[in-house]
């Protein structure tokens, strides 16, 4: 297993991953969509990654891509919950059916953690899916008292 930090030179990869990400959480993405999609992630990662507000890790296995997670690093103004004014979203954690049972998810997030700690990150957000809940309490992930929301417009 080797776990790595993405770069520009993944860029074709990490496009790929969230395509595939949305299409297992969706079960199907447009054609029409995708393009967009493809579009607008070349543009975030050629300009997020060197700014250092967007952090990728990918697992490997077999020298095939198994899985995947993505950090996006936000300031905020401080509060307890987050009193360095430094928090996080993670999303886009995806195993591969093939590599899946084997612990590289969690590898993958432990080393964006890991990361973040360096970073001085105070908390780090993310929305589970009821197959992921178990994965995320072990790494000591809670559940807080507050109801996520939405406004799409």
């Amino acid at each position: 297993m080797n776990i790595y930090k993405a770069t520009l030179d993944d860029i074709n990869d990490l496009i790929q991953l969230r395509i595939d990400f949305l299409k297992m959480d969706k079960g199907f993405l447009s054609s029409e969509d995708e393009t967009i999609i493809r579009k607008q992630l070349y543009n975030y990662f050629e300009k997020h990654i060197p700014l250092g507000d967007f952090i990728a890790m990918i697992g490997e296995s077999d020298n095939k891509i198994a899985a995947t997670a993505f950090l996006i690093l936000q300031e905020r103004p401080a509060n307890p919950s987050f009193i360095t004014g430094s928090a996080a979203t993670l999303l886009n954690v995806m195993t591969y059916l093939e590599f899946r049972r084997r612990g590289i998810a969690m590898k993958v997030i432990e080393a964006l953690i890991n990361e973040a700690k360096l970073l001085g990150v105070s908390s780090i957000d993310l929305f589970s899916t009821e197959d992921g809940k178990e994965l995320y309490k072990k790494l000591d992930f809670i559940e807080p008292a507050y109801t996520a929301m939405r406004l799409k417009l």
